[in-house]
């Protein structure tokens, strides 16, 4: 018969279960950090490649010109060559700015039912349906919006061209819908159960305990949302070269057509310019203007998450 001071030299100590886990608890702390690190070593080779052929690029070509706003025209593959890159930033501006005044108020209507008012099986039903148009290549996007979008358009602006902003900015509004709602609906079902039953108490109805109390403790997350949705918007590139057209023309009009800054990037990347060039080293310049647009959305809405937060 057993004692109970054998029983309990025969259980290991807590100091050996400390010991006995620490290797592993090492390991997976490693194995976690270099995780963390590849993405930031990514970002830091992308941006090394992106500004050392930059450099190169502006020995040839003056910051006066890359910066010219009163005769902006990007005419590199030419032979009268002009490089004001305000030519390609007004039509990426222009199709983001499109995308988003359609996508926002839509993502976040649609947000505002699956969260608050959807039964949790039509949730069910509804969820997989927006993650499929996520998952929709963006190729297919493009030519939907060139052979279906753009003749519904033409319909109420006879004049519309077969390449245009509007098209473009409207499908790629559609695209990013399910970003905007997915990451809003998450954000809104993480509010306590008791703020809304608090707002039902006093007399608040479904849609005011939404607008008035859901929403504002749910405003940080919505407005992640929007930010993600943004920048995916701003670096698309097949919607707008499809829909858009290649032509590098400097227009604020979404009905013309014009070439985003990362539609012109795929043209050169594509084409026969050879590696080295004035030419080729464009898409480095052009590229990092792309990365410092998206910097500075992304540092504006992080600045209105913080203020948010300390309203709310």
């Amino acid at each position: 018969m057993t004692t109970d001071s054998s029983v309990s030299r025969s259980r290991p100590t807590f100091r050996q279960v400390k010991a006995a886990r620490e290797p592993i608890e090492r390991v997976i702390e490693v194995l976690l950090f270099l995780a963390a690190a590849s993405s930031v070593l990514t970002t830091f080779g992308i941006m090394y490649v992106l500004i050392g052929d930059t450099i190169d690029f502006f020995k040839e070509v003056p910051l006066a010109d890359f910066f010219n706003i009163s005769d902006p025209k990007w005419t590199p593959l030419f032979e009268d060559k002009h490089f004001a890159i305000l030519t390609l930033i007004a039509p990426t501006l222009v199709t983001t700015g499109v995308s988003v005044i359609f996508a926002v108020p839509i993502g976040t209507i649609i947000a505002i039912y699956l969260s608050e008012y959807a039964a949790g099986g039509l949730r069910e039903w509804l969820k997989p349906i927006l993650e499929i148009l996520a998952g929709i290549p963006s190729v297919v996007f493009g030519y939907f919006a060139l052979l279906v979008v753009t003749p519904l358009l033409q319909k109420i602006y006879p004049d519309l061209g077969g390449f245009n902003m509007l098209s473009a900015g409207l499908v790629m509004g559609i695209s990013i819908v399910p970003l905007i709602t997915s990451i809003a609906e998450d954000a809104m079902r993480a509010v306590p159960v008791q703020m809304r039953e608090g707002a039902y108490a006093v007399g608040a109805t479904r849609i005011q305990t939404a607008l008035q109390v859901v929403i504002p403790s749910a405003i940080s997350g919505i407005i992640a949302g929007y930010i993600l949705g943004i920048s995916r918007s701003i670096g698309q590139t097949m919607i707008v070269g499809i829909a858009a057209g290649l032509q590098t023309t400097y227009t604020w009009n979404p009905l013309d057509g014009a070439a985003t800054i990362s539609a012109y990037i795929m043209q050169v990347s594509q084409g026969d310019i050879a590696n080295g060039t004035l030419e080729y080293n464009t898409i480095f310049a052009a590229g990092l203007t792309l990365v410092l647009l998206t910097l500075v959305l992304n540092l504006l809405g992080y600045w209105l998450i913080r203020k948010y937060r300390e309203v709310y």
